[in-house]
């Protein structure tokens, strides 16, 4: 019997019901991946072009690094380009409007800033809050001014970045895979699989990639309920960003994705006793901000 709470969910994936098709989604999925390619050949090509010297001095490395301000920044704001391909995929493969798969546009925006407001309260009460750290100082990254000058341009990549993940893992297989199977087990661990196989590093992370990717499914099958329950991508991009915000723009790990983190904690991903119990407590934050969350769409 289908769950009530999810009754929102409908409005998102009747639409997609006369396309459901498993091939659709999968040939979807393809176009999708070559639109991305494409555009990324496009972009690195065009910066070898204007600016040959910069690309000599190691672009490509230091955008798959992210570890300094400009390579993050076009990193993050590369993931505009997954959205341009699940736009194609969903008018081409489902004949729907692009902005369908986000659910009501004035609906999202609400449901996304009443998330956000809460949760931004909620981060602040947890930052004036003892304990400040894991232990060991967090080591300054880059200097206050120069981080807040850099901010509105963050903001927007982070924007961009959770944004193009949420349209495509909860919004586009999430509705396709929802429009064929009825289960939860299916249409909502499914992409959250997907989402963590993503975020599964073991060249990074060592023997923590296991765990990370782990913390990736659950947070995959939270943001999958959110959206279930508001009937729009609005609160899961809301929680998303968030998420990332404290991760990349505040305190990040050391080495990649760190450029335009305020601060660092005292040790790498691969370090496995202070990784364990700083990602204990970020599944406890994680939970909390999503039952945050559902408060908020409540309202």
């Amino acid at each position: 019997m289908p769950d009530p709470a999810y009754g929102p969910h409908e409005g998102l994936v009747a639409p997609a019901r006369p396309t459901k098709a498993i091939w659709r989604l999968l040939v979807g999925l393809t176009i999708v991946a070559i639109v991305v390619l494409g555009l990324n050949w496009l972009l690195y090509s065009t910066i070898r072009q204007l600016a040959p010297d910069y690309w000599r001095d190691g672009l490509v490395f230091a955008t798959a690094q992210g570890d300094a301000p400009l390579s993050l920044l076009i990193l993050l704001g590369s993931f505009g380009f997954p959205i341009v391909g699940v736009a194609v995929a969903v008018r081409m493969m489902q004949n729907r409007a692009p902005l369908a798969v986000v659910g009501p546009l004035p609906l999202a925006v609400r449901q996304f800033w009443r998330v956000m407001r809460i949760l931004l309260v909620l981060g602040v009460v947890i930052l004036v809050l003892p304990p400040w750290d894991m232990g060991d100082p967090l080591v300054a990254n880059l200097g206050f001014s120069r981080w807040l000058v850099l901010l509105p341009l963050s903001l927007t990549a982070v924007l961009i970045q959770t944004g193009a993940e949420e349209y495509l893992f909860r919004g586009y297989v999430q509705q396709s895979l929802a429009a064929r199977f009825s289960s939860p087990l299916v249409w909502m661990v499914l992409p959250s699989a997907l989402f963590a196989l993503g975020h599964y590093l073991p060249q990074e992370a060592g023997e923590n990639a296991g765990l990370i990717a782990l913390w990736a499914f659950v947070f995959g099958c939270l943001a999958a309920d959110l959206t279930a329950r508001a009937g729009t991508l609005g609160p899961a991009i809301a929680l998303h960003m968030f998420n990332n915000i404290t991760a990349l723009l505040v305190v990040a790990m050391p080495g990649a994705l760190s450029g335009l983190a305020l601060f660092l904690v005292p040790f790498d991903l691969s370090e496995t006793d202070p990784v364990r119990a700083w990602l204990a407590v970020d599944f406890a934050m994680m939970l909390v901000t999503w039952l945050a969350a559902r408060l908020a769409i409540r309202r």
